[in-house]
């Protein structure tokens, strides 16, 4: 498979810190904010985010993983009791939800079905940091790192390893 870069983690990086100030500028600070971070990628890009709006704002953000498997409307549907963590409260808060690329929308809807189980936010919000279209359902971000139009059968694989690199797959 042939695997071509097309963002160097030192631009990723860049473009995190922009969607930080995008996030504080649209809440008004982060004083009532909390972000999510999809499983496996978009929880790593979450932990970065909220350590740039750490360091903008001088005080931590809550963050949580999100793990959107059983809320998935193209596997069987099986919600599990242990699914959803009791402790965290989203009620009358504004949620970030934070992916690494957003393709066909999926995910995302799976993720605001999972978000409900913890409360009725004020808000819900969503950020990635790849947007590479061929939507299926009618789900746009509200916060982009960077739209990269793709072939259908391609993949955009975001590296979260060691910084975030952005390739293309065919």
């Amino acid at each position: 498979m042939e695997r071509t870069p097309i963002i160097s983690q030192e631009r990723a990086h860049r473009m995190v810190i922009r969607l930080a100030y995008q996030v504080l500028e649209r809440n008004r600070g982060a004083g009532n904010v909390v972000i999510f971070g999809i499983w496996h990628s978009g929880a790593v890009i979450a932990q970065a985010l909220a350590q740039q709006i750490e360091a903008v704002e001088g005080h931590a953000v809550p963050v949580h993983d999100l793990d959107v498997t059983a809320y998935r409307d193209d596997r069987a549907r099986t919600i599990e009791s242990d699914a959803v963590v009791n402790d965290i409260d989203v009620t009358d808060r504004d949620v970030v939800l934070v992916d690494d690329v957003l393709f066909t929308g999926r995910t995302a809807r799976a993720a605001l079905d999972a978000i409900v189980h913890y409360g009725r936010p004020r808000s819900i919000q969503l950020a990635v940091l790849i947007d590479r279209g061929h939507r299926e359902y009618p789900i746009q971000p509200d916060y982009v790192g960077r739209v990269i139009p793709t072939k259908h059968k391609e993949q955009v694989v975001v590296e979260v390893e060691a910084g975030f690199a952005v390739y293309v797959e065919e």
